[in-house]
C-alpha cells in the first residue's frame, strides 16, 4: 500500500475493541487498496478484526503476515470463518430488513456503503445457512451476492 490511496476504509470494524493496528491490502485494480483493522500478534503477524469488503481469501479472525511496510502478504492461520458480500444496487428492497434477518441468523455485518454489505459467518455450517438465505434473496431479485473466496 505504500504510496497508494486507500479506497476501502472500515468505519465500524466488528472487532474494533480487539484491534490495535491497521494494515494495508492491495486490490487487483491498479493503485487501489483496502485498510484492514487488525490486532498485532507478532512482528509482522496480525489477526484480522474486520470483515473484508474487497480482499479475497481473507476472513475475520484470520492471522495474516505482512511485509515490512505492513501490507498484507498471506494468511498464515485461517480462522475457519466465511465472508459474503451483498450488493443491493438499485433494488427497492429495504436493506435494513435483510440486514436484520442476517443478524437474527447469527451473522456479523459491516457496511461499506448504502449498497455494499460484508457478512461474516462463524463456520462452515453457519456459512451454508447464510448462503441459502442469500441465494433465496438473489432469486427474488432483492440483491446480488458473492463469497469472499476466489
Amino acid at each position: 500500500m505504500s504510496g497508494e490511496g486507500v479506497d476501502a476504509v472500515h468505519e465500524a470494524p466488528v472487532w474494533r475493541d480487539r484491534a490495535d493496528f491497521v494494515i494495508g491490502a492491495s486490490l487487483p485494480e491498479e493503485g487501489r487498496a483496502e485498510q484492514l483493522w487488525a490486532r498485532q500478534v507478532g512482528d509482522q503477524r496480525f489477526e484480522i478484526c474486520c470483515i473484508p469488503f474487497f480482499v479475497y481469501n481473507v476472513a475475520l479472525g484470520d492471522v495474516v503476515e505482512t511485509n515490512a511496510d505492513y501490507d498484507f502478504e498471506r494468511v498464515v492461520l485461517p480462522s475457519g470463518r466465511y465472508v459474503f458480500r451483498v450488493w443491493f444496487g438499485s433494488t427497492a428492497v429495504p436493506r435494513q430488513d435483510i440486514a436484520g434477518e442476517l443478524v437474527e441468523r447469527g451473522a456479523m455485518l459491516e457496511w461499506s456503503s448504502a449498497n455494499l454489505l460484508a457478512i461474516d459467518a462463524a463456520d462452515t455450517a453457519h456459512a451454508a445457512q447464510v448462503a441459502e438465505f442469500l441465494a433465496e434473496q438473489e432469486r427474488a431479485d432483492r440483491l446480488m451476492f458473492e463469497t469472499g473466496r476466489s
